[in-house]
């Protein structure tokens, strides 16, 4: 298949989940979304490669999903809710989530949020959005 370029694929550290990041990432995509049904979670817990060859993951889709590597499921297409669809039962939080797809630690993401709330309130009351 022939994919058309964009401007954004020249924005550093965005990954745009289009139709050419889904469309190879499909088998990966099925596999999270499998996980709505509790059955499919138990399945994944007792055999990882076994649940991914069921699927068909290629094998940098499996290194990544059986090492919960969530940035480079990122970057390989997946689809952001589908992925805390993995993390999430497995207890990680939605902050551990985000540092992982900055690369960076749970410690690090967390400072980063607070320097950017910094200041927050007086700027939403500022701009007249502030109703707290």
């Amino acid at each position: 298949m022939v994919w058309k370029k964009h401007e954004y694929e020249k924005i550093p550290g965005t990954y745009v989940f289009d139709g050419k990041t889904s469309h190879a990432a499909y088998p990966l995509n099925k596999l999270l979304f499998s996980f709505n049904h509790e059955e499919n979670r138990q399945e994944f817990k007792k055999d990882p490669m076994a649940y991914a060859d069921k699927f068909g993951l290629n094998a940098k889709q499996k290194d990544a999903l059986i090492n919960f590597k969530f940035l480079d499921m990122l970057r390989m297409g997946a689809n952001i809710y589908y992925l805390a669809k993995l993390a999430v039962p497995r207890g990680f939080s939605v902050q551990d989530a985000g540092a992982a797809f900055q690369g960076i630690t749970t410690a690090e993401f967390q400072a980063k949020l607070t320097a950017k709330g910094k200041g927050l309130e007086e700027k939403l009351k500022k701009a007249g959005y502030w109703n707290g």
